[in-house]
């Protein structure tokens, strides 16, 4: 890398490595949102997450490929000016090959510069060999 290229980005969802490092855009939620038919995210948090990070990035394609089939809405709208500012794993449990929960808080900043907390336990399904997400309960 040279001295005038700037560093790689960090994931917007937050993850970190064994050294409190953000992993990068690429190396996190990335390779997901962008080679979903390949990568498939492995487990229901790092689903949750990249779910996350395509809401930061408004992403409708990947996160209706990611719902759940009897859940999936027809269209995810945006609403306009939000700027998401932080995602926290409060946490995550695996109920058993095929089901897990994440629970979660995601802030967020409204146009008007309103801030909001989405406190949620997110309910998630894998179907061969895909997690999807089917629901939550919002605190």
């Amino acid at each position: 890398m040279s001295a005038s290229t700037p560093p790689p980005a960090p994931c917007p969802c937050g993850r970190r490595d064994r050294r409190e490092k953000p992993f990068t855009y690429a190396l996190c939620c990335g390779r997901y949102l962008d080679d979903f038919d390949i990568t498939p995210a492995p487990d229901a948090e790092s689903l949750m997450r990249s779910r996350y990070t395509a809401f930061v990035n408004e992403r409708a394609d990947y996160l209706l490929a990611t719902w759940a089939q009897g859940h999936r809405p027809s269209q995810v709208t945006f609403e306009p000016g939000v700027k998401w500012l932080g995602l926290d794993v409060r946490s995550r449990s695996v109920l058993d090959a095929d089901h897990a929960e994440v629970e979660f808080v995601a802030r967020q900043r409204d146009a008007a510069g309103v801030a909001t907390r989405l406190h949620e336990r997110s309910r998630f399904v894998r179907e061969e060999e895909r997690w999807y997400y089917v629901d939550g309960t919002r605190y």
